[in-house]
């Protein structure tokens, strides 16, 4: 099927129903006081959205990706016609977390493509035509240097590996390494050399992938089970931990972070973390602020680094349910262009 620019008050969303995904016509909606209604020129498939859940309300899948505004409310973040990306949660800014800072950890935490299709937030996801970004989502300009294949991930992607640095402390001249070399590891590859890591390691099973965190600023590419050397910082984004905290050099930092990192199990050794002085830090999700230093990051970055290899060519969003069930490309995304 072909999708077109709305005309008639309805729009086109990819819509997970018992496990069978589709694609649907939704009513579209005015933005309200603080909500943009932006229309999606590019949403990239995350890990995350391959998991198709099997159970739950329907809903609108996908959160990562770009658009512009073409309707605004009183007091919104963004004015029409601004290209924008946008975090992967909303937050209710007054819980005691928000107010101390920690709004990914807020106690009423909303996420893109998780909200039901028949509740107050039909278009929550970004494989939709069009999406209503509402109040307290946060939102970050985009400069227009920035293609949308690149400027994509900044809103998860990017955003969690500047969450991740912001733990794990200076990198220059620093020995990092860094587990997983998807599209965060190596984002991450590519911010510790630009930020002046001595030597950056990355580990991951898929030769294809080391071969591209080489091409992101990995000075040495292992395979799981290889010999590590010593590091100064360890970012864990999908890797069994226990090797990254043996490798820790004394004062050394470990930080685990996301989903995935969370998965692996890890018997902390405490009094190698004492005697050695390490630390080890948890990060899920991002801050504002880290969407906009991410936009700022890939924007001054953009011709440092090879970052459209990272995304595979965009296909049409009636292609989306094929596309979630066949293996994951070589390349860390998947895209779809949700309006055509």
């Amino acid at each position: 099927m072909s999708v077109r620019e709305v005309t008639t008050g309805t729009t086109a969303a990819a819509v997970v129903r018992d496990g069978m995904v589709s694609v649907e016509r939704l009513a579209l909606p005015q933005p309200g006081q603080g909500e943009l209604l932006v229309a999606v020129d590019l949403a990239t498939v995350c890990a995350s959205d391959r998991t198709t859940p099997t159970s739950g309300p329907a809903r609108v899948l996908g959160h990562e990706g770009i658009g512009r505004v073409i309707a605004a409310g009183p007091g919104a973040p963004a004015g029409v016609k601004d290209r924008v990306v946008w975090a992967p949660t909303v937050s209710c800014g007054r819980c005691d977390r928000c107010r101390g800072g920690r709004t990914s950890a807020c106690r009423m935490l909303r996420r893109f493509g998780e909200e039901p299709v028949d509740g107050g937030w039909p278009l929550s996801g970004s494989f939709s035509a069009h999406l209503l970004l509402p109040r307290g989502a946060a939102v970050a300009r985009v400069p227009d240097v920035l293609c949308d294949a690149v400027a994509a991930s900044a809103g998860c992607a990017a955003a969690t590996v500047m969450a991740a640095l912001d733990v794990v402390g200076p990198m220059r001249g620093a020995r990092v390494l860094v587990g997983g070399a998807g599209m965060l590891g190596l984002t991450a590859a590519a911010v510790a050399t630009d930020r002046g890591a001595s030597t950056v390691v990355a580990v991951d099973p898929d030769a294809s992938r080391r071969a591209m965190a080489r091409a992101f600023g990995a000075t040495e590419a292992v395979a799981p089970g290889a010999a590590l050397p010593d590091v100064d910082i360890a970012i864990v984004f999908r890797m069994s931990p226990a090797p990254a905290f043996d490798a820790l050099a004394i004062g050394g930092t470990l930080a685990l972070v996301g989903a995935r990192a969370a998965a692996e199990p890890l018997t902390l050794d405490t009094a190698r973390l004492v005697e050695r002085r390490l630390s080890v830090a948890g990060v899920l999700g991002a801050e504002p602020r880290h969407l906009t230093e991410a936009v700022a990051y890939l924007a001054e970055a953009r011709d440092r680094w090879p970052w459209e290899q990272l995304v595979s060519p965009a296909v049409p969003l009636s292609y989306l349910p094929t596309l979630l069930t066949q293996p994951a490309p070589v390349a860390p995304r998947a895209a779809v262009q949700p309006r055509r």
